[in-house]
């Protein structure tokens, strides 16, 4: 096949053997089931309730056990042919096990109903369990499975306190944009109080309770954490398109829970400190816990470990294993840590090695400790071992000075001690005899102050007290020289004719007249001598998104027909290629990022990526809007289904392997939200004030991590304000930090209709905007000496270098 014949004709052409389509295929299917498993945690088994044995029976409680959430809403919603529930997981189990059907039947149509009545699935409500059915199924079996569900999307953010006044429980997606549904008394972190009574009648009857939790992130865990009426506690997350299946399986012993957690479970919701302040304005957000999010507020403030149920890093399984750590030593300026893991139980299953260090407090106060490395064993019989060395760079451990405590603007190695830790979770993991010294201060990076705070005035400090932070002047930005545009238009409700001409998909090469982009392909040209024949007009043209071709439902790049420039489309993920409804076309729906990261597997990861890639190329994609990298910094935030963690390290690793996957089909990743998206509410115009040093080690960390070891092709501008700049017009970010620091030499793309001025984002370094641009205002700045051809020359030949290296 021709160089760009996918994206110019549209060719449905299959990419598998014999020219069978992959998408939504049986392997890949298979696959995301696989990827459900062992993103799935185990959290509690007294008493080994679990696995069940062959031949046992099941009661079913809960609506969830056919309210099924496969996934998160807004892009990260995929069109699938099904999605299978619970009761259908363990109704392909028949063999194995035996259902209640009595009490599925009551979920069965109480559910419908509720559906038929307009609500939104994920979001109904729970019924009262009917008495005499309750007593039938005790009648049946001891055994109780009950499911938990929660639904969240983009555009909405969880809800701690949510009013009950209002008792309209049909919730609209513009009502959603707004609050969660008011079916969640006490917010959905929670559990409802219908829920809760479910829970209560359904422990009391029975002598064995199993949950299972159909969620997307962080929940109350405090009702099952200590009560001993229910044994057991699965993460089944929110599995894709086969996680009802995956769940039941794992229940079942077809397979051993390996996933660990990649967020800190507290006691209750105002124990993570970013809680008190997460609704407190619509307008901004102060990071005031600083550096200490998840695990490294847990395991470092003062009396804060008392309030955690489960440990980031922890999660159990059917069998045990026993870790032998050796001696670890420092060579060639990094540390290695050698350990052999042993199966010491009774059934296969796989464990998750990770290693901490704990840094000097110094003069810049440290986390208690940090992720440095890990590594997922292979599935390791009874009694079969697994020898892994795992190592880290020695300047990892470096930390930003933002202050000049010892020097501005540097990362340093201070002196002191550096210590090691070696387990299963950060709460177990256990001290080595070796220790790294560090005689004198070391500046491992000198940098220069970039998103530097503006507003916020204070930050925790290790022992939990607040220092105070200096008032900086803002990233300096001129008042806007154009009229400003309306909500509408910058929301994409402008004319049509803003996304320009749909041209042809052909290219007339006859009577040529000037120059095509093959023939920088091919050699024959430069690419400057290309756009040297461009108009200021096709310059601007090239910068903003283009109209949808194909299955495309997010817009395209390029589009300069007369010059051969095709438009190439963009599709959302990130769990699944995402294609409008309407156009028939079912895709594979992968589990939800968090699941996926639970998993620690980085190979699996790299696998999920690569099949999804392939999707995204049969459908005549050319980039996917995905994977999406934001830190978990509090569990309110509407997306964190979308995002992989509360450690920047782990999601940068993870992520890593993720677009490698997906760009060796030769497609792109477009890493987003570039950078401190973490709230939903008002996220077009909500500022995010965090420290510097804050901005570099926790919410850029795995962002530079992505860029310095997997190259994607583009990166996505967030919509929120940084420290009073708006992403998408920071030059310190996107120019200064990711091309500058970072040597990142892709596209960035801003999110879509973003509120920030099209000429500002350009010479910022944004080099497309999205869903449609806006070339005149560009030309309109250029012709007021606000922009310059140059400006826009730089950022064209990015978005035509993307084009060439698609097939």
């Amino acid at each position: 096949m021709q160089k760009w014949t996918r994206v110019l004709y549209q060719p449905g052409i299959g990419l598998g053997e014999n020219g069978e389509r992959v998408t939504a295929c049986k392997k890949h299917i298979a696959l995301s089931k696989e990827a459900a498993k062992e993103g799935m945690v185990l959290l509690k088994n007294d008493r080994n309730v679990l696995p069940l044995a062959k031949g046992s029976k099941v009661a079913l409680f809960g609506k969830a056990s056919f309210d099924y959430v496969r996934g998160g809403g807004g892009s990260g919603e995929v069109t699938v042919s099904y999605a299978r529930n619970l009761y259908e997981g363990f109704g392909l189990m028949k063999d194995r096990v035996t259902v209640f059907e009595e009490l599925s039947a009551f979920y069965r149509d109480n559910v419908k109903a509720q559906y038929q009545a307009g609500r939104v699935p994920g979001m109904t409500i729970e019924p009262e369990i009917p008495a005499e059915l309750l007593k039938k199924a005790r009648a049946y079996t001891d055994t109780a499975v009950i499911t938990i569900c929660r639904f969240s999307g983009e555009g909405w953010d969880r809800k701690s306190i949510v009013d009950t006044e209002n008792k309209n429980l049909f919730v609209s997606e513009e009502e959603m944009a707004k609050r969660s549904a008011e079916i969640f008394e006490d917010g959905d972190f929670n559990l409802t109080h219908a829920e809760q009574a479910m829970v209560n009648a359904v422990k009391t009857c029975f002598e064995k309770v199993i949950v299972v939790m159909n969620v997307g992130g962080m929940v109350d865990s405090s009702w099952f954490y200590d009560d001993e009426r229910i044994q057991s506690v699965l993460m089944a997350w929110q599995g894709g398109i086969e996680g009802g299946l995956a769940a039941a399986e794992l229940l079942m012993g077809e397979g051993n829970p390996s996933g660990k957690l990649v967020d800190t479970f507290a006691k209750a919701l105002d124990d993570y400190p970013s809680t008190a302040n997460f609704h407190a304005s619509e307008r901004f957000v102060d990071y005031t816990e600083d550096i200490y999010v998840g695990y490294r507020y847990f395991e470092t403030i003062p009396g804060a470990a008392d309030r955690v149920n489960y440990p980031f890093g922890f999660g159990l399984s059917y069998t045990d294993f026993a870790l032998n750590a050796g001696a670890a030593y420092a060579e060639n300026g990094r540390i290695y840590v050698p350990v052999m893991v042993t199966n010491v139980g009774r059934m296969a299953g796989k464990e998750v090695v990770q290693a901490y260090f704990g840094a000097p407090q110094g003069k810049l106060g440290k986390p208690a400790k940090q992720l440095a490395a890990f590594q997922k064993t292979r599935l390791l019989q009874t009694g079969e071992s697994q020898s892994v060395v795992l190592s880290w760079d020695i300047d990892d451990m470096a930390s930003y000075d933002d202050l000049g405590k010892i020097r501005e603007s540097a990362y340093i190695l201070e002196k002191g001690s550096y210590c090691f830790y070696v387990g299963v979770s950060v709460r177990d993991a256990v001290e080595l005899p070796y220790h790294y010294e560090v005689q004198e201060d070391i500046i491992v990076r000198m940098l220069s102050r970039k998103c530097a705070p503006t507003s916020l005035d204070k930050r925790m400090l290790a022992d939990g007290s607040f220092e105070e932070l200096p008032v900086t002047t803002p990233i300096e930005t001129d008042a806007n020289g154009l009229v400003p545009l309306t909500v509408a238009e910058t929301d994409g409700f402008a004319p049509a004719a803003r996304a320009g001409k749909r041209y042809h998909l052909w290219v007339n090469t006859m009577a040529q007249q000037h120059h095509f982009l093959r023939e920088v392909a091919d050699g024959s040209i430069t690419m400057d001598e290309f756009m040297a024949q461009l108009s200021d007009e096709d310059l601007a043209n090239l910068l903003g998104g283009q109209p949808n071709m194909g299955v495309a439902n997010t817009f395209g790049w390029g589009n300069l027909p007369e010059y051969g420039v095709p438009n190439v489309m963009t599709a959302d993920g990130p769990a699944g290629l995402r294609i409008a409804p309407e156009c028939n076309v079912c895709t594979t729906a992968w589990p939800c990022a968090t699941q996926l990261a639970c998993s620690w597997n980085e190979e699996l990861v790299e696998q999920v990526g690569e099949a999804g890639g392939a999707e995204v190329k049969e459908n005549n994609i050319a980039v996917w809007l995905t994977p999406a990298v934001n830190i978990h910094r509090s569990p309110l935030c509407g997306r964190n289904f979308e995002y992989y963690s509360e450690d920047p390290f782990l999601t940068g690793k993870l992520a890593a392997a993720m677009v490698r996957g997906i760009q060796c089909n030769h497609v792109g990743a477009a890493v987003k939200h570039f950078a401190l998206n973490n709230k939903e509410t008002n996220r077009k115009n909500s500022d995010s004030r965090a420290s510097e040093r804050a901005v570099r080690e926790v919410y850029l960390r795995a962002f530079e991590i992505i860029v310095k070891e997997s190259k994607p092709w583009a990166v996505m501008s967030s919509y929120n304000i940084i420290n009073g700049c708006r992403a998408s017009e920071n030059r310190e970010l996107l120019e200064d930090i990711l091309r500058g620091e970072w040597g990142f030499d892709g596209v960035v793309t801003t999110d879509w209709w973003t509120n920030g001025e099209h000429y500002k984002e350009v010479r910022a370094g944004n080099d497309i905007k999205m869903a449609t641009g806006f070339p005149e205002r560009l030309l309109e700045a250029q012709h007021r000496g606000l922009l310059t051809r140059r400006d826009m020359e730089i950022c064209a030949k990015r978005v035509l270098e993307l084009i060439l290296k698609v097939d």
